[in-house]
């Protein structure tokens, strides 16, 4: 039987924020806009406690590895989507960075499946700070300077995201064993 641990339940809990996030973030209201900033800063928070613990009382599993990457991707997209909608962020923006996650996600299974383990970079970290700046910014985009600060916020998040994609790439191809090559 699988037992949860304290880091992998608040995985979990990030994930059942997603639906209130939307929720809150596709009604009309001022109100509503700032509760669903709120429950997505709290879920963004939870990325880095969940982690956090998870180091430090050295209780990193399998499923908090497979489930934390998950969460992540749900909490971004799940705010990013109903954001073209408002038109608060161009769906050419959203399908760069939805890109990149399915690319980086795929090459690190691929390179799972060789026993090749790509760890994530900095730059990747800074990209999801970016990417949660920005959004907090986007769904408050109330005045012009939170407009102009989730514009440029985005901007920085798709410029890190794809540099570290090609990092990501760059660390696959170093680490790939040449033979697994001339068998393709």
């Amino acid at each position: 039987m699988l037992e949860l641990n304290l880091p992998n339940k608040i995985t979990l809990f990030r994930i059942f924020l997603v639906p209130l996030i939307i929720v809150f973030l596709i009604s009309p209201s001022l109100w509503s806009c700032v509760v669903a900033a709120m429950i997505f800063g709290l879920a963004a928070f939870t990325d880095w406690l969940d982690g956090h613990l998870a180091r430090v009382t050295d209780q990193v599993t399998l499923l908090g590895k497979l489930l934390d990457p998950i969460a992540d991707k749900l909490l971004i997209v799940a705010a990013l989507v109903p954001l073209v909608e408002l038109g608060r962020v161009s769906a050419w923006v959203v399908v760069m960075i939805i890109g990149r996650e399915f690319a980086v996600s795929g090459l690190r299974m691929i390179a799972s499946a060789q026993g090749i383990h790509i760890a994530a970079g900095a730059t990747g970290k800074y990209k999801m700070v970016a990417e949660v700046t920005a959004i907090l910014f986007l769904i408050l985009d109330f005045n012009v300077v939170f407009h102009w600060a989730g514009q440029i916020g985005i901007t920085v998040a798709v410029v890190l995201a794809m540099v570290s994609a090609v990092d990501y790439f760059v660390q696959f191809w170093k680490k790939l064993d040449p033979a697994l090559l001339e068998r393709a």
